[in-house]
């Protein structure tokens, strides 16, 4: 169930969100603000585990992050498609339900096909979502005042915000090992997902993205549209 929330962050598959931006979800959570996960797809095309596991890990995971609640789409998994109506139309549905302040989406740029498409649908969704004529039985019109795009897993950005994680690489690290079934090299068939160096990059480039800004470890963001100051300083305000 999708319900109101301050940040929302939106991913492709289960676990995608984990490995973007998990350590700054799990510093907003952890900083008092009411943090949603909305999985776009159940992640039913995956090598390894089905449907029934990774929503159970997902839920796992979301506990470790400490947010207020994670739900699922069930969009096709390998068939986003930014142009959809229908897709269009549940993506601005949940939108309106969550209102939230800050919406988290994967980078336009992220070579997955998949995430790829989320961007844009996402995009064109928080566009239309505050649009009050735009199919209003979908609920009151709402848009997001900040976009922020988190990286792919293979994606390396130039961030225009880093947020020091250093605090919560635990939390992060914990709700990645919830999602075994995609990462524990002895859950399934070889795979490089659980080939043990994936998340050793991940948390690599979140030491070097930490390094940027002088800490240890660090999620690197980019602003999608103009930043609006006073946003950061209320999204990251209250959160060490």
């Amino acid at each position: 169930m999708v319900e109101r929330c301050d940040v929302l962050a939106v991913g492709p598959h289960p676990d995608d969100v984990e490995l973007g931006c998990g350590g700054t979800l799990a510093r907003l959570a952890r900083g008092g603000l009411r943090v949603g996960i909305l999985d776009l797809t159940a992640g039913e095309l995956g090598t390894r585990g089905d449907v029934t596991v990774r929503a159970r890990e997902a839920q796992h995971a979301a506990r470790a992050l400490g947010v207020s609640w994670r739900s699922c789409l069930a969009l096709p998994d390998g068939g986003i498609t930014a142009s959809d109506p229908a897709q269009l139309h549940e993506v601005v549905a949940a939108l309106r339900s969550a209102a939230p302040r800050v919406l988290l989406l994967p980078h336009p740029d992220d070579p997955h096909p998949d995430h790829g498409e989320a961007a844009g649908l996402l995009r064109r969704a928080s566009f239309f979502s505050g649009l009050a004529r735009f199919l209003p039985e979908l609920g009151p019109a709402h848009r997001p005042n900040l976009l922020l795009a988190y990286p792919g897993a293979r994606q390396l950005l130039q961030p225009s915000l880093v947020v020091d994680i250093s605090a919560h690489v635990g939390a992060k690290r914990e709700a990645l090992a919830a999602h075994a079934s995609q990462f524990e090299p002895d859950a399934g068939a070889a795979t490089h997902l659980a080939s043990g160096h994936f998340l050793a990059a991940v948390e690599g480039r979140d030491r070097a993205c930490g390094n940027l800004i002088g800490c240890e470890f660090g999620e690197g963001l980019t602003v999608i549209g103009a930043l609006a100051a006073g946003e950061v300083a209320w999204l990251l305000g209250g959160s060490r």
